[in-house]
């Protein structure tokens, strides 16, 4: 991308010309997409904005400098809307030693009682770099809310929350058994969350007795406080998971104003074909969207630590068959280098590359491009992230891949970050920076 890093800051008026942008995400009409959803066009961005989106190269008379693509691709910033940045880069204090989802939490639950105020600020600051660096414009993080722990993490949190906006938007979800949603001394600490810290209403749903209890009590305290919901849900390899199907029925009892996600809903795509096309005819209906978690799902799911076989299947749910009915449907990140996955970088364009490939999302070409742009946007309420549209900022990533399967087959380490018109000199932290957090373990 040497082209754009040599146009130098001060330009605040200039175009972007051979450039390739997918019609998914781009307002323009007029002509004809090649096979993989692409028109070639030129941008004038302009005092931070996107002044004109011209279909074809030509530049018309306009007098300004240009940086050309070369036929490069063209993408609206990033959006990961289901991430966990106070678990993240624990790894090398707290390993999973089979990789099973049960080691995992019982690895973070011994590693909490180091999630001092300083050790979070400084794993969360440098996922946010991270994600910074690579492209994302906004996140959504679930928070642990456990006990003490609550207080000490929101507070982190809304600090951070103030310190990068206007880099990176955020917005964090309480997180929390659903059985705990029903102990009121628990519940005060989740209340003080949400009114006092800005924490949106989240759990995690799994079958139990007082599921609907736990679920009827969360969907009212949203609506009181105008909050949206967020769940992790049906996570697990197991037919008897059907969770997702009750928080449909209240989204649709309770008439819920707000938006719901749901995240992971693994299960799903283990059902029989009858019963998962009417929950999914139910998810419709409610308007609720759904998260894939494509990576963490693939690395967790199916492990079998005691026979170590291979897998049997991906892990991850029904996603085709959610978007071909109408359900808003997104893939996030997810944990990055934790006992739930080893991995990660909080990099929107590996979790497309990886989502592509896992969930076959390149039949039709581009089919994911949404899911990590435009359609999280919606969910967060940022309806002005995600497109490609006049009058927009311009809030850009800019690749020298051409096509889907060469921005794919690599990580695209020398693409250009845009924001607000300016590029961004963002190196990627070094994961020196964290040694002295793990000093000891």
């Amino acid at each position: 991308m040497n082209a754009v890093a040599r146009l130098p800051n001060s330009v605040t008026r200039y175009w972007i010309v051979d450039a390739r942008l997918p019609l998914c995400l781009a307002d323009v009409q007029g002509q004809e997409r090649d096979d993989e959803g692409f028109v070639p066009a030129a941008l004038l961005i302009e005092d931070g904005k996107i002044a004109t989106i011209r279909l074809g190269s030509d530049t018309g008379s306009a007098a300004a400098p240009f940086v050309s693509l070369g036929g490069g691709i063209v993408l609206p910033a990033f959006v990961d809307a289901h991430t966990h940045l106070d678990k993240g880069h624990i790894w090398p204090r707290q390993s999973n030693p089979d990789g099973s989802f049960d080691s995992a939490r019982l690895a973070c639950m011994a590693d909490r009682a180091n999630w001092t105020g300083r050790d979070l600020r400084a794993r969360m600051e440098f996922g946010l770099r991270s994600a910074y660096a690579h492209g994302t414009a906004a996140l959504r993080t679930h928070i642990d809310s456990i006990d003490a722990q609550t207080r000490i993490s929101w507070p982190i949190f809304a600090q951070l929350r103030e310190d990068w906006r206007g880099r990176i938007e955020l917005q964090g979800s309480t997180l929390l058994s659903a059985e705990a949603a029903l102990d009121d001394a628990r519940w005060r600490d989740i209340a003080w969350a949400v009114r006092e810290c800005g924490a949106r209403v989240g759990a995690v749903t799994y079958m139990m007795p007082e599921l609907q209890a736990a679920l009827d009590r969360l969907f009212r305290f949203a609506a009181e406080t105008g909050s949206d919901l967020d769940f992790h849900v049906d996570e697990a390899k197991d037919l008897a998971a059907r969770s997702l199907e009750m928080i449909a029925d209240l989204a649709i009892s309770h008439r819920f104003q707000g938006k719901i996600l749901c995240g992971h809903c693994c299960s799903l795509a283990l059902q029989p074909d009858d019963y998962a096309k009417h929950v999914i005819d139910k998810v419709a209906k409610a308007g609720i969207f759904v998260a894939s978690l494509p990576m963490c799902n693939l690395y967790l799911q199916d492990r079998d630590p005691a026979a170590r076989r291979t897998p049997h299947w991906r892990g991850v749910t029904a996603l085709r068959e959610l978007k071909a009915a109408g359900v808003p449907v997104i893939i996030a990140s997810d944990n990055t280098r934790d006992p739930f996955y080893a991995y990660g970088d909080l990099d929107m364009l590996e979790v497309l590359r990886e989502g592509t490939r896992i969930l076959h999302l390149d039949c039709p070409p581009g089919d994911g491009l949404t899911a990590v742009t435009a359609t999280p946007a919606a969910l967060m309420g940022m309806n002005g992230l995600g497109w490609l549209r006049a009058g927009a900022s311009a809030d850009l990533v800019l690749f020298r891949a051409r096509s889907l399967t060469e921005l794919l087959a690599r990580p695209q380490a020398d693409r250009a970050v845009i924001r607000s018109g300016l590029i961004i000199d963002a190196p990627l932290p070094d994961y020196r920076e964290l040694d002295h957090l793990f000093a000891g373990a």
